[in-house]
């Protein structure tokens, strides 16, 4: 169970496995990435990701999901085949802007700092802002040439805690960014693991490791994080004990989640 920072109250962060994960917030129901395929070798321009343990849940064991944040649609440890057939059934979408193009019906793209307002049950409204993400290093145009866009959300609203979704982000600079304008945030889902590829910005991270996740948090000012895209995958580099010792190293291994 995850804690609001700075209000009174609770919602259930259940991770599944890799980048996918779900939660309640203002009476809707929110799912991360979804990826349900099984264990194998799963094909990307360049070869294959490998993927070494299931889902700890099937889609029909979700129930009602309301919106999917999606962080890419490219990669399928972010969106695999179970997923896609999921998105089907979803009214809403949230993604890149490219991301939707693909997509088609009922994906949305948000670009950067772009909102959209959703309705609560029983009245008011969330607010999900995209927010800026690269999947590497370097400068943004020329990694977006390599690994594609990436999206990152922030959800808001009256009476509730600010949340934040990472997606699959390596920039500690737009961390920077987004907690000058969102930050304290209260929970951040952090995109982790320290995926690399000897072949692409030779063999530097793509993705947060377990020590830019501790200083992420620290940025942020966030008094929980629930971390995802760690396991499951044989292109993540760190997993749980990384991450235990780096919040722990930081005095910080209070504010972690593992679910």
């Amino acid at each position: 169970m995850v804690s609001a920072g700075t209000t009174d109250e609770q919602f259930p962060v259940r991770v599944f496995g890799g980048a996918t994960a779900l939660f309640e917030y203002g009476g809707l129901r929110f799912l991360t990435d979804p990826t349900f395929d099984a264990p194998g070798d799963y094909q990307v321009p360049n070869g294959s990701l490998t993927k070494t343990a299931p889902s700890s849940a099937a889609p029909a064991d979700l129930g009602r999901i309301d919106v999917v944040l999606l962080s890419h649609d490219e990669h399928p440890d972010n969106l695999d085949n179970s997923g896609r057939a999921l998105l089907a059934e979803v009214s809403l979408t949230l993604t890149t802007p490219g991301g939707a193009l693909r997509l088609g019906k009922g994906a949305r793209g948000l670009a950067d700092w772009e909102s959209i307002e959703l309705d609560r049950p029983g009245g008011g409204t969330i607010t999900v802002t995209g927010v800026p993400a690269i999947h590497g290093p370097g400068e943004r145009e020329d990694v977006e040439l390599i690994t594609g866009q990436v999206v990152g959300f922030v959800l808001t609203g009256a009476g509730l805690p600010t949340v934040y979704v990472s997606g699959d982000n390596a920039s500690l600079d737009l961390v920077q960014e987004i907690a000058g304008r969102f930050g304290p945030v209260d929970t951040a889902i952090l995109f982790a693991g320290a995926p690399r590829f000897p072949v692409l910005f030779d063999g530097a991270l793509i993705v947060l490791d377990s020590a830019q996740a501790v200083e992420a948090v620290k940025i942020l000012g966030a008094r929980q994080v629930v971390p995802v895209h760690y396991d499951s995958w044989v292109h993540f580099t760190e997993g749980r004990a990384e991450l235990v010792a780096a919040f722990t190293a930081a005095g910080l291994i209070d504010r972690l989640d593992l679910g």
